[in-house]
């Protein structure tokens, strides 16, 4: 019934099927190890490259500190010669008519010779020239001039026919004499090493930009909503900070593994991570100031008037002592969130400490210095968003918690449990800041959409919203008697609100994006924190400001003293610094491990509390 199978053809054997199949496994497996061989030598090759860069980035690092590094030397050399400038300035006028004459003549003498080449100054881009010295020749003419003008004091009286004045005139040529071997013999060979040094300075800041590679900045994560990081030197985007989970630096979906590796990463490995690219182009807009300052440190405090003039501030007697201005301060407690702090709050009394990071705050009581552990947990928000910000009512019953999330969540702090007694759900997606009006019946959240919402805590409304920012509302402050509203943006502006009539009446416009601010609870001062590590102190009604730099980085929060007289700003360069108001003498300044991204001052002045990268809250108490 099936010849066909019964009865196979000769030509149709079964077994070259099976021979086949074990063919084809044995060529796959030869394409396996060839592909895998092929693998080995570019993860090798890879391997080889990814040195290779890490090597060239260390390089460009060095390099680029080197050629800052100089930067800086050349204007203090700079400042050196203008005043050496100004000394012989001084000088030439006691020197006699016959010395000038034959100073001109051996000099010209020397230059016609090739001896005296001047040496050209390349102009600094910061706009700084060299003085307008005559030029010198070499070593063996500075000698010669100076042998020859040694003799000066023997030279005969031209003028026989005033015998009475030979003794005047000899005492004068005798002055002059001596002048003049300080001139020549100090004074001028010092310039001219100046000279040579500067134009060293100038060919190897030439030969280090020329070093500079074309990759970019490493990040080790990347920027949350809506913030834009400023190009760096070669075009690509760099993070403007490290470590910092807060408004400007971690991205939201970024685990506590990965926040802890890139903290580690930014501070503990390598200087490249967290490198701020613009830090050279602002240096040079510092006028070069190098005396007046107690322990002998470079100008950091500026007032600049209403035309741009930027002038050292000189501080008076009673800057740094007095009746509520603080000595040092001194650190008490450390509480250990284990995620990285955002937002901090004291309450009044001072009694807790309130620290806000992934998910949720945790309630501190430092009345007991031994206390290690919270004494409550509130969880807000999603467990893996940030909390930028949380307010107490100043009955402190009653915390507001914003952050990365919609919603905000008011919480009960009276219940015997604490607990969620409302929620305020805007259309923005993320809240950065909040205020709380002095009578507790208003909240002001600032939205990453440039918004601001205004709701009745009452009523648990939004009752309106002040448009304005064309990015972000970053930072948010109110005035004591309730009646002005400060905000600052990622738009590079700081903006003030009249809350009586709903309107805007200010806007301050800057050259880089604002972190953050505070308001003067006893004067018209606003002071402001930048990107860029400037702290500027903005008087409300005047043109003339403060500019401060003591800050290497961007400076992340703010927070004035309830007295008025000092406040303090923190920032990614580890550092929490202390200033006089307005004019910003430095009154403190404190080190920490890893980026302060929050700070806040209790009511009493006593305390400061810091939040920051390495997950954890610190406490310092404020010593008179």
């Amino acid at each position: 019934m099936y010849p066909q199978t019964r009865h196979p053809a000769p030509h149709q054997p079964a077994q070259p099927f099976k021979f086949t199949i074990s063919e084809s496994c044995d060529r796959i497996k030869e394409e396996f190890q060839f592909l895998q061989a092929q693998y080995h030598s570019l993860k090798l090759e890879c391997e080889k490259l990814a040195s290779e860069k890490t090597e060239m980035q260390r390089h460009y690092v060095m390099y680029y500190e080197m050629s800052y590094g100089l930067n800086i030397e050349m204007h203090k050399q700079a400042e050196i010669v203008k005043r050496l400038n100004a000394i012989c300035a001084q000088v030439i006028p006691f020197l006699s008519q016959e010395v000038r004459q034959l100073q001109q003549q051996l000099q010209a003498q020397h230059l016609s010779h090739g001896h005296g080449l001047p040496v050209p100054l390349t102009p600094h881009p910061s706009g700084l020239q060299p003085p307008a010295i005559p030029p010198i020749g070499s070593s063996a003419g500075l000698l010669a001039l100076s042998s020859a003008l040694g003799g000066q004091s023997h030279l005969p009286i031209k003028d026989e026919k005033k015998h009475h004045d030979n003794d005047h005139q000899r005492a004068n040529l005798s002055t002059g004499s001596c002048f003049l071997k300080v001139y020549f013999n100090v004074l001028l060979p010092y310039y001219f090493l100046c000279s040579c040094f500067f134009s060293s300075l100038l060919l190897f800041c030439s030969v280090a930009s020329s070093l500079r590679t074309p990759m970019a900045v490493p990040c080790p994560y990347p920027t949350p909503f809506g913030i834009v990081p400023h190009a760096g030197m070669n075009g690509e985007l760099t993070s403007p900070g490290a470590a910092y989970a807060g408004l400007h630096n971690i991205s939201p979906q970024m685990s506590a593994a990965a926040a802890a590796a890139a903290a580690a990463a930014a501070y503990g490995r390598s200087p490249v991570v967290g490198f701020d690219p613009h830090h050279h182009m602002r240096v040079p807009a510092i006028p070069p100031n190098l005396t007046g300052i107690p322990g002998g440190k470079p100008a950091y405090s500026f007032h600049v008037t209403a035309d741009g003039q930027m002038q050292p501030v000189p501080f008076p007697p009673d800057a740094l002592i007095g009746p509520g201005i603080p000595r040092h301060a001194r650190q008490i407690n450390t509480l250990n969130h284990g995620e990285v702090v955002c937002a901090v709050t004291i309450s009044n009394p001072t009694r807790h400490v309130y620290t806000g990071g992934k998910g949720c705050v945790k309630v501190w009581d430092i009345s007991h210095p031994g206390n290690k552990s919270p004494v409550s947990q509130l969880d807000c928000l999603n467990r893996d968003n940030y909390i930028r910000s949380c307010r107490l009512l100043p009955d402190g019953r009653t915390l507001i918690v914003g952050g990365e999330a919609s919603t905000l969540s008011i919480w009960d702090l009276a219940a015997p449990t604490p607990r969620i007694k409302a929620e305020l759900t805007s259309s923005a997606p993320a809240c950065y800041a909040l205020a709380i009006s002095p009578d507790s019946k208003v909240c002001f959240s600032c939205c990453s959409d440039g918004n601001i919402a205004v709701w009745d805590l009452h009523n648990q409304t939004l009752v309106r919203q002040f448009q304005g920012h064309t990015d972000g509302a970053s930072c948010i402050d109110i005035s004591n008697d309730g009646t002005k509203l400060w905000t600052g943006g990622l738009d590079n502006t700081v903006r003030s609100w009249d809350l009586r009539e709903g309107r805007q009446l200010q806007q301050h416009d800057f050259t880089s994006q604002i972190f953050s601010l505070g308001y003067c609870p006893t004067g018209e001062w606003l002071a402001v924190g930048m990107e860029n590590s400037n702290v500027e102190v903005l008087h409300v009604t005047k043109p003339d400001k403060y500019q401060l730099h003591l800050h290497e980085s961007c400076v992340l929060s703010l927070k004035f003293a309830h007295c008025g007289k000092w406040f303090v700003s923190t920032g990614k360069d580890n550092l929490l610094n202390a200033w006089r108001t307005p004019y910003g003498a430095s009154i403190f300044q404190s080190k920490e491990s890893s980026s302060v991204l929050s700070c806040d001052i209790s009511v009493d002045d006593k305390y400061i509390v810091t939040g920051s990268g390495d997950k954890k809250a610190t406490v310092y108490e404020v010593i008179y």
